[in-house]
């Protein structure tokens, strides 16, 4: 059991009189979390992959709730997308049963925040959840094995049944990406053609943390452009790969369009292109390291209600900076190295947005990856 960082802002909100709804891919810990908030209540657990509650949830009369709701003051409903129409029952709870605390967890962001938007405004606080960041990995383990497991977690990866099942991680990776990748993306999006996600996943892993181009992607594939972007769209929605955008304010000749994909997490990254050879071995191994540190720094960023803004830069002449964070006013520029060589920032970026350049290597990531409140 894994330490979340955001499990003390979820108890805060206990007896708020608002729905609390934790949202993310399957098996990041969901279930888990909530059920540990939970430990010392008594609750009411409904589980929405039973199809005896989702029948029990679509559509009910405020006296059916009233009926199985009974005397708890907790209520857990887990996987909440699979009920068609949820939004109205959660509404009805929160509005009616002023006494009841209402629990929601959910598996990706396509139809669950349709379904909730509307009815629940004002009525929610929503968290997303991701797999184990380094923070959490480390607190649990500590200093000492976190640093003796980093190339394993650069690997495969922060999923918690990856992390609880060493020596077994390409079979579990497997399995995750089985179920939760295709599964739960086809079923809950519009996706009619499920090789062209595969061979658009193919390409995004094997182009991690370069700049990608829909025309490109398109002709590779051999899908047109509007349907490669409607594909990322939701694969960002099913929390597989995020988008970074080019940073542009005042200068001539910046890229302004342009944007890069990551991974929100290394280990499925892998397993899509089927690679877990060691760090040493790999020529991918920079890409990796930049995948890692982009993506636990965005973990940090909304665990921790930063307000910071990300983004990468180039320039037509091909000056360029790996990350680019944008925070009360103050612009930071971040290069991600292995091991430092010696980065010399353009001193063209530096001096426009009047922006701190730090280089981010194997000995001094765990600041950019643990931001302290």
């Amino acid at each position: 059991m894994f330490t979340r960082t955001i499990e003390n802002t979820i108890k805060d909100k206990f007896n708020s009189r608002k729905a609390i709804i934790v949202v993310g891919a399957r098996q990041v810990g969901k279930t888990t979390l909530l059920k540990e908030v939970l430990t010392d209540k008594e609750f009411l657990f409904l589980d929405a992959d039973d199809p005896s509650t989702r029948s029990l949830l679509q559509n009910p009369t405020t006296e059916q709730i009233r009926t199985f709701i009974g005397d708890y003051k907790y209520v857990f409903l887990d996987e909440a997308q699979r009920i068609p129409g949820i939004g109205l029952t959660l509404k009805i709870i929160t509005d009616q049963f002023k006494d009841v605390q209402l629990f929601v967890s959910g598996s990706s962001s396509f139809d669950l925040g349709n379904a909730l938007n509307e009815p629940l405004t004002g009525r929610k606080w929503e968290y997303e959840l991701f797999p184990i960041s380094w923070e959490e990995y480390e607190n649990k383990i500590g200093f000492i094995k976190a640093e003796q497991q980093l190339e394993n977690r650069l690997l495969y990866g922060f999923y918690p049944e990856v992390i609880n099942n060493q020596g077994k991680e390409r079979e579990t990776l497997k399995n995750l990406v089985a179920s939760y990748l295709y599964r739960d993306i086809l079923a809950f999006s519009d996706i009619r053609k499920p090789e062209v996600l595969d061979q658009l996943l193919q390409a995004l892993a094997l182009q991690m943390g370069n700049e990608v181009n829909y025309n490109e992607l398109s002709q590779l594939i051999g899908v047109n452009k509007i349907t490669i972007q409607n594909y990322i769209d939701i694969l960002e929605k099913g929390y597989i790969v995020f988008r970074l955008n080019s940073f542009s304010r005042n200068l001539r000749n910046e890229i302004k369009q342009n944007r890069k994909i990551y991974f929100y997490d290394n280990g499925i990254r892998n397993m899509i292109i089927g690679d877990f050879k060691p760090l040493n071995l790999r020529l991918d191994k920079g890409a990796l390291w930049e995948n890692f540190l982009v993506s636990e720094r965005l973990k940090q960023n909304i665990y921790k209600d930063t307000f910071a803004r990300i983004y990468f830069w180039r320039t037509q002449q091909q000056q360029e900076i790996d990350f680019v964070e944008e925070k009360d006013g103050k612009i930071t520029a971040f290069e991600f190295k292995w091991k430092d060589k010696k980065t010399k920032f353009p001193q063209k970026f530096l001096d426009a947005y009047s922006a701190k350049g730090f280089v981010i290597d194997r000995d001094n990531f765990r600041d950019f990856v643990s931001i302290k409140n």
